[in-house]
């Protein structure tokens, strides 16, 4: 959950989220060792007097600065091809959930039972209880198992949709006529929050996402009381 003034990434609570955090660490010390570089040589050529003004034209020079960048974009490119491809391999789920954007609240579908669907939209802050959230609060959670992978079938049915939880490292797009799908698995129990990241009308604003995960046992204890 994210705080006031807070600048940095949300907690991680899946596996992919982690190593998103560390290729952002990875290459923002990259980006730092670039800045420090560049303004250490616009500092020495403001303060230094140019006794070789020849080595500007070097063949060796316009090597170095060629080559360099491309060196550096490989540092970068391997780590980052490596994520995309672990954020798109499909194992096989223990549990598939379909969620359907509507303006503006998300409906929810567990396909592995039947007649286990809901809506789930925001609490109006008139109706909050002491410690809920506002904005961020639902009526109807979606509960999940951890530690078990899930598979998520997301769609819309009226305009472009984002279900977006940003410490499950989750960003998938709700397109009408379109069935996109992505791999949750989270690390350990807790409640998760997430909002629609795409504009998508006057209430865009007002569709929150909420996942309280849960161990096996209580998911299934969960499953009996609302079947």
């Amino acid at each position: 959950m994210a705080y006031p003034a807070q600048l940095g990434f949300q907690d991680a609570a899946s596996p992919i989220m982690e190593e998103l955090m560390y290729f952002h660490d990875h290459t923002l010390m990259v980006v730092f060792l670039i800045s420090s570089l560049v303004l250490y040589i616009i500092s020495l050529m403001l303060t230094t007097e140019l006794t070789h003004t020849s080595t500007m034209d070097a063949q060796e020079v316009e090597t170095v600065w060629t080559i360099l960048p491309a060196v550096i974009l490989i540092i970068i490119a391997l780590p980052s091809l490596r994520i995309l491809y672990m954020m798109d391999e499909i194992t096989t789920p223990s549990l598939t959930l379909k969620t359907m954007g509507h303006q503006w609240y998300w409906s929810y579908e567990y396909t592995d039972y039947e007649s286990l669907c809901f809506d789930s939209y925001m609490t109006p802050p008139l109706e909050l209880d002491p410690g809920e959230l506002r904005l961020l609060e639902v009526d109807n959670r979606v509960v999940l198992p951890t530690e078990m992978s899930i598979r998520m079938l997301i769609s819309s049915e009226d305009v472009l949709h984002s279900w977006t939880v940003p410490s499950l490292g989750v960003k998938t797009d709700a397109i009408p006529g379109r069935l996109n799908q992505a791999t949750l698995m989270t690390s350990r129990p807790g409640i998760y929050y997430g909002q629609c990241s795409e504009i998508c009308g006057a209430n865009h604003s007002f569709m929150p996402i909420v996942l309280e995960l849960v161990p096996l046992k209580h998911f299934e204890e969960w499953l009996l009381s609302t079947l």
